[in-house]
Parts: structure tokens; C-alpha cells; sequence
């Protein structure tokens, strides 16, 4: 059944390279894909492999430039990035007859590969992390100090022309090596035009998600969805997990955790029930456990064994055969399908079952991804499916499912190195359990602190077991974390016109939402020594909060290292002059979160359940260089993508002037998915304006309110055509300063040390005019080294530029 429904199953592919890419010497064939990207492959049967493979779908690169020189005892090839050398032998590659050098300045001598060598990489991820606390070993990743990486393809499955797989030959030798050197996005680049792009996620999946556990009833899981609501809390996925269908079966019968069949006295109408959930905003996914197949107490056990051809009348079990198209064929038709056209919109795929089937070397977490996600876009919407890593390749089929984790602090210090390296092997779209699954002791900050990160994440999931006292509903953390953990929450929706964007760029330019330092800094040590920090998009860096906050100071402290530039906290809007390392310190209501100057960010200016386009939209603009955005938007849903362009720029003023121009482009593209009238709030954040901004919308000048909010002033613009343009000019504009005594007065106020202590500092303060002269007052005082630290980090964050 899966092989006739051949268009539902294929996949783009364009898997024969270039015949004048390839060097054949008798079993041997070298494909130079790129410069950089050289395929190596032995077959003693010399049929080399022109199939598309579980992992490799295109190797139609365009033919680069290389040269071969060849002789009776020695085969080369040459290209600007690596130099192959093979010593002819028949047999088979060995470290004695291959080698390829990646060449660049990358280390002194551990930029060679020699064949059956493993290099040490900067990692890539892991299939799981099942019961972990804390940190796990990650598989090899794609990026690699010493210039050079490789992957063996040699005994993945072939992808048949009739949308199956099959085994290879055994014996043979299917490799690829990159020599990219430290351009690790031009890495991922080719490795994504090898192995298929990363989907476009529908647009609610980047809202918050509601799973848990736990056997809620119909009305009990509406009574959380409305008590949510009235909370003003927003989500717009919700996960039920493996109690929507009846679990409590006969012990003949297995375990009951494989099931199908919604159960009836906890959900008596599942059709009414997602269309609830979906006239409330939220999207439904189920849960799955599929490996002891299909029971007899299955309400689609009779019709599925009658075209399987089971004994039904003696109830004979149909047997999980993921390597069976029959099966799979079956296995979508009658346990899928029906439950999707009640509502049902993905399917999360919880297989813990290990990696082997009746098929030597196929793994069924990969056979379960691979046609779950390709069955699931069979209509008019883009795929999805939340399931465990499968290898290399799996980046294809979002989201992916990081497991059950212990609920600590060990876990959360993990999980954003474990989050970010991923994207080394091109696998952006990892969702955690925010919160922790399992175990450790209720703490109200270890919960804020991993709600922030959740929403700093690709996917903000709160999670938890089905103990009666493990839920995360904010509200049984205490009010101060509700109420943190709430703005945070809202700030997630508030930022998917930002987060969409990313969507976009990931999957037409390879460039993912989380990204490592190194990515855009590969020589500067730096950028290596803070595992933990990351890029979130273009404009945001963010350096997580992963400890227990210093008591004394009520505040939580990480390692930041901060690249050349002027950066902005996105929270406090403090500014930092960047190239270098601080130790920096917040309070549990603010996390690490930098903008660089220049920056821009597009937010909705509400929150809901829902998460359309926005027709009120806050615009964060950060003082001090010149910048630019390009706001992507479409039906968030449909396949086709016919996006809209809004292009957003500033630019800064010139030493030799005194204004500075933000604009927003007409939007270009399909503008009928946008509302037909749009408002514009400007969020200045670092701009001291000595006049009024004028706004200009289509070249007419228009009365806009302007208001001071803290330290960021908002330019409120009227309501306007959405194909409309827009020019604002500040006039006589300077950069805002830092203002270090007021910041250093909230510090000393909210910190628990001894008032008499906390006089003597302010004092010295008081009496410091300079940075350098506070400092040096203050290391008279012999404080704690915390305490030095909090208040070095205030006091020096761009030490020329305090008020």
C-alpha cells in the first residue's frame, strides 16, 4: 500500500553527481561535489551507488574546479580546499593507501584525515536523553577546529524509486568528507543541499506547548485550557500523552501501552473535543507508542486484520512490522487517518523500543520519522511530527522529542550546550522537557529559570510526570514565579512574528535559530569557552541562567562573553561595550538575553492562544550602528509559502551628523494573508532624542504619539493601509548613557546584605564620579568576590559611556 502511494512518500531528490565530478580508478569512485565536499566510495562489485540513501538525496552539486593527477602508483585530486591522495590498492581503502588534507592554516598537524580514522569534532547531538542528569556523551558533529569532518554512508538503506527502502551490498565503502576548514555556516550549507533542507514549521508550533502525563477527562482538560485563559496565559499546542487511549486492558493482552482507541469514560466525544481545542487556538498532537502493534480490543482491529489477512475470529495480535509496506500501509490507514479527520493534527511518535527490525541495519525510530512526517503532508498542510532523533538526515522531520529528563539543575545546565551544538549536525528544532520530567525536589527558581530558557529555545514545552504534585501550571510555584514565569510565557507569543522569521531563514538559507558563538566567530578562543551561550536568530544572543542564584545578592550568575560591538540587554536595556568576558548577574524577573546595536526586532504587541499574523506590531529598534530586518510572513500553515517581505533598516547617524532614518518598507510579495490595516509602535532603546521624531508614512508627515516607558521611548503610529511605507527621522539624536547610580542604587536596595554594609558602598559610590574611580574606591572596601563582581558588572558595562 505504502509503494501506490508513491507521491505521498517521495521525496525530492537529485541523487547522480555530475559526471565530470567523478575520478574512477577500477573499484574505486571520488565524487568532488564542492571544493570542500569529496565523496569516496569502494564497491568490489564496482556498482556505485547513484540511489538516494536514508541520509544522502542530492548529489547534483555544480561540477567545482579540481585537478587529478594520476601515475601508474599514486591517484591525486586538488581542489582550493583539500588534497586527496590515494596510493593504489585493490582491496579497499586503509589509513596506509588514503589520506585527504584539509588545507588552511587550521592547527599544525591534525588537519589531515587518514581513512578509518574518527576525527574529534565539536560534537552533534544524541538519539535521546532518556533518564539523563546532566550532561550525556554527544555523537561526532560536522564542525571541527583542525578543518575537517566525515560521515560513513556506507550502510544506510537505498531510497527506492517506489518511495521504499532496501539494503546495500555489504563490503562496500560509502563516505563523505568535508573540508570546510572553520566555516562552519558554509558547512551546513552543502550539507543541507546534500541531505534535504529543514521544513518550514507551521507557525503555531512556535507558541507555547501544554503537555503533561497525567489522565485528564474532557471537561477536566477544558477546565485547565479555560483556567489558562483567565490567566492570560497562552499556548497554542496541546500534547496528550499516552491516557487518551485506553490503557487499562486485559494482561492478555500486553501492557496497554500501545493503544489507538480514544478512551471513552474520560474523553466520550473526541471529535467535539479537538474542535474545542481548536476554536480555543490550540493545535492537538497524541501520543504514541506503537511496538506491540494492534490488539484485539482495538476498535480498527477487525477491518485492519482482514487486509493484513490476521486471524481475526482467533484474535491473533497484528504484530508492530515497520518493514513491512503492507503494514505501513495499513498501520496509516486505520490508526491514523480516522483520528486525523477529527481533529487530530500530528502525531507525537514515542518509541523507545531501541533500533532494530526484521531488516538488518533499518532502524524503526528512523522508518516511523521518515513516513510518519511524509504521511502526515499527504493534504494541503506542511508535515509534522515530534519524535526522538534518528541520525544523520533526521533534521528533515521536525520536531524532535529530547526525551524524558531528570528534573534538576544538573539537566537544566545541559540542555542549552546540548540544544545548540545540535545544530552541528544541522538538527535545529529539538524540544525539551521545560521543567523536567522526573524526580528532584520542587524549586520555584529552578522552574522560572528553565521557563526562560524554554522560551529562549526552538520549542517552549512545559512538561512533567503523572505524579499528583509534579504539574507545571505556573500558579503552584508561588505567585513571584507565576507572575515571572507568566510575562515570560506571554513574551514567547509576543515574539513569533521574530521567531517565524527565523522559520524562514532556516530553511532557505540553512541558517538556524540556535546557533554556537563559533558559528560566527570560528578564530576568537572565546567563542568556545561559553558552551552554553548562543545566537538566537540574526539580532539576539543569549546566555542562560543555569545555577542557583548567590543568596546574599538574590541574583544568578553566568560567564558572558560578548563580541566586538555595543550591546544592549533586551530586558534591562543596560548598554555593554562588547569584545569580552563578563560575569554577569540578574535578578530571577530578568534573563541574559543581548541585542547588538543596530538590532531589530518585530514583535506582536498582544498574546493569545492564536497565532495569526499580527495586526498590532511593537518594532524594538537598538541605538548606535546601522541594521536591518526582513519580516517574513504567510498563511503559517499552507505548502505553498507565498510569503510577504517587510523590510525594516536603520540607519544610524555619521560622525559628521546629528540624525539618524529608521524605515519600513511596502511589503512586497502576497499581501493578502496580512490584515488589511496595520499599527506600528517603535521601541527606541539606547536613543537620547533632543526632538521630536517625525514620522512620514507614504512621504505625508503624520501626528504620532511619543511617550517615555522607562528607559525606551515608544513612537505609537497611527493605524495604516498595511501596503503602506514608513520614515522616521531623529533629529539631533546622541546614544543614550548608562545610568550607573541609579543601577547601582536598585542593586544595594534589593540585595540582603547588612544595611551598614550597604551604606558604606553607596557612599563610596556617591562620592566615585568616574567608573575608574568608583572601582578603585570600592577595592579598598575588601568585599566578597560575588559582591565585587555585581557591582564591576554595573559600573564597567561600557565604562565611556555613563551618565
Amino acid at each position: 500500500m505504502v509503494k501506490n502511494r508513491k507521491e505521498v512518500f517521495n521525496l525530492n531528490r537529485e541523487p547522480v553527481a555530475q559526471i565530470e565530478s567523478q575520478v574512477i580508478w577500477k573499484n574505486y569512485r571520488f565524487t568532488v561535489l564542492t571544493t570542500a565536499l569529496i565523496r569516496i566510495e569502494y564497491d568490489p562489485s564496482r556498482v556505485f551507488e547513484d540511489h538516494a540513501t536514508q541520509t544522502v538525496l542530492n548529489r547534483n552539486f555544480t561540477t567545482p574546479e579540481f585537478i587529478k593527477k594520476e601515475n601508474d602508483e599514486y591517484l591525486e585530486i586538488i581542489t582550493s580546499k583539500a588534497h586527496l591522495i590515494f596510493l593504489k590498492e585493490e582491496g579497499g581503502f586503509t589509513k596506509h593507501n588514503f589520506r585527504i588534507e584539509a588545507i588552511g592554516n587550521y592547527s599544525l598537524y591534525h588537519s589531515t584525515w587518514y581513512f578509518g580514522e574518527t576525527p574529534e569534532t565539536l560534537k552533534g547531538t544524541a538519539r535521546t536523553l532518556d533518564f539523563s542528569d546532566g550532561p550525556i556523551d554527544l555523537e561526532e558533529g560536522l564542525m571541527n577546529k583542525d578543518g575537517y569532518s566525515v560521515f560513513d554512508d556506507s550502510t544506510s538503506m537505498r531510497l527506492t524509486d517506489d518511495s521504499w527502502v532496501e539494503k546495500r551490498p555489504k563490503g562496500v565503502t560509502d563516505i563523505y568528507f568535508f573540508g570546510y576548514g572553520r566555516d562552519y555556516l558554509g558547512t551546513l550549507k552543502d550539507y543541507h543541499h546534500l541531505t534535504g533542507k529543514t521544513p518550514v514549521l507551521p507557525r503555531f508550533a512556535l507558541g507555547n506547548w501544554w503537555s503533561r502525563y497525567y489522565p485528564y477527562s474532557q471537561d477536566g482538560y477544558k477546565r485547565l485550557i479555560n483556567e489558562f485563559e483567565a490567566r492570560n496565559l497562552p499556548f497554542s499546542v496541546a500534547v496528550m500523552d499516552m491516557d487518551w487511549h485506553i490503557c487499562d486492558v486485559p494482561a492478555k493482552f500486553g501492557s496497554g501501552w500501545t493503544g489507538y482507541t480514544w478512551d471513552r469514560e474520560l474523553f466520550p466525544d473526541p471529535e467535539e473535543f479537538l474542535s474545542w481545542l481548536d476554536d480555543h487556538g490550540l493545535r492537538t498532537t497524541l501520543n504514541l507508542h506503537p511496538a506491540n502493534g494492534v490488539q484485539p480490543f482495538e476498535e480498527m482491529y477487525e477491518p485492519m486484520a482482514k487486509e493484513l489477512g490476521v486471524d481475526f475470529e482467533d484474535e491473533k495480535p497484528i504484530n508492530f512490522d515497520i518493514a513491512n509496506p503492507d503494514f505501513l500501509g495499513a498501520y496509516f490507514k486505520y490508526l491514523h487517518h480516522p483520528h486525523e479527520e477529527l481533529g487530530v493534527d500530528f502525531w507525537w511518535i514515542d518509541w523507545q523500543q531501541g533500533s532494530v527490525t526484521k531488516v538488518e541495519g533499518l532502524d524503526p525510530l528512523w522508518m516511523l520519522n521518515h513516513y510518519h512526517f511524509l504521511d502526515n503532508g499527504r493534504g494541503d498542510n506542511r508535515p509534522l511530527i515530534f519524535s526522538r532523533y534518528a541520525g544523520l538526515g533526521s533534521h528533515r522531520y521536525p520536531i524532535g522529542f529530547s526525551g524524558d529528563t531528570a528534573a534538576t539543575w544538573n539537566t537544566l545546565d545541559f540542555q542549552p550546550y546540548f540544544t545548540a551544538t545540535a545544530s552541528n549536525v544541522g538538527y535545529s528544532w529539538w524540544s525539551h522537557d521545560i521543567g523536567g520530567h522526573f524526580g528532584g525536589i520542587k524549586d520555584n527558581e529552578l522552574f522560572v529559570r528553565w521557563v526562560q530558557f524554554g522560551v529562549f529555545s526552538p520549542i517552549n514545552r512545559l512538561h512533567s510526570q503523572d505524579g499528583e504534585f509534579s504539574g507545571k501550571e505556573p500558579w503552584r510555584y508561588g505567585r513571584i514565579a507565576e507572575n515571572i514565569v507568566s510575562r515570560f510565557m506571554r513574551l514567547r507569543h509576543r515574539m513569533i512574528p521574530y521567531l517565524y522569521t527565523m522559520n524562514v531563514l532556516n530553511h532557505c538559507d540553512d541558517f538556524p535559530l540556535i546557533r554556537p558563538m563559533y558559528y560566527h566567530h570560528p578564530w576568537k578562543d572565546e567563542a568556545y569557552d561559553v558552551p552554553n551561550q548562543y545566537y538566537f536568530g540574526t539580532q539576539m544572543i543569549v546566555a542562560p541562567v543555569t545555577k542557583p542564584m548567590k543568596n546574599d545578592l538574590r541574583l544568578g550568575k553566568v560567564k558572558v562573553w560578548l563580541p566586538e560591538g555595543r550591546w544592549y540587554d533586551f530586558f534591562i536595556h543596560r548598554s555593554y561595550e562588547g569584545d569580552r568576558v563578563i560575569d554577569m548577574y540578574r535578578s530571577l524577573s530578568t534573563y541574559p538575553v543581548f541585542v547588538k546595536a543596530g538590532g531589530i526586532v518585530p514583535l506582536d504587541q498582544s498574546f493569545s492562544n492564536h497565532t495569526e499574523i499580527p495586526k498590532n506590531m511593537e518594532v524594538m529598534i537598538y541605538a548606535g550602528d546601522n541594521g536591518n530586518f526582513s519580516l517574513y510572513e504567510d498563511d503559517g500553515t499552507g505548502k505553498r509559502m507565498e510569503e510577504v517581505t517587510t523590510r525594516m533598516s536603520l540607519k544610524w547617524k555619521d560622525n559628521d551628523e546629528d540624525w539618524a532614518v529608521f524605515q519600513i518598507n511596502k511589503p512586497e510579495g502576497n499581501q493578502n494573508v496580512l490584515p488589511k490595516e496595520r499599527q506600528f509602535t517603535l521601541s527606541l532603546v539606547g536613543f537620547a532624542c533632543q526632538k521630536m521624531p517625525q514620522v512620514y508614512v507614504n512621504d505625508e508627515f503624520v501626528d504620532a504619539e511619543v511617550k517615555r516607558i522607562g528607559k525606551v521611548i515608544e513612537v505609537v503610529i497611527p493605524e495604516q493601509p498595511t501596503d503602506s511605507s514608513y520614515t522616521v527621522y531623529f533629529k539631533e539624536v546622541q546614544l543614550k548613557k548608562n545610568d550607573m547610580h541609579s543601577e547601582l542604587f536598585r542593586f544595594l536596595d534589593r540585595a540582603q546584605l547588612p544595611a551598614s554594609l550597604k551604606e558604606k558602598i553607596h557612599s563610596t559610590i556617591i562620592r566615585g564620579r568616574t567608573s575608574a574611580r568608583v572601582i578603585s574606591a570600592l577595592l579598598a572596601l575588601d568585599l566578597g568576590e560575588d559582591l565585587m563582581d555585581a557591582i564591576s558588572e554595573i559600573v564597567w558595562a561600557n565604562p565611556d559611556d555613563v551618565d
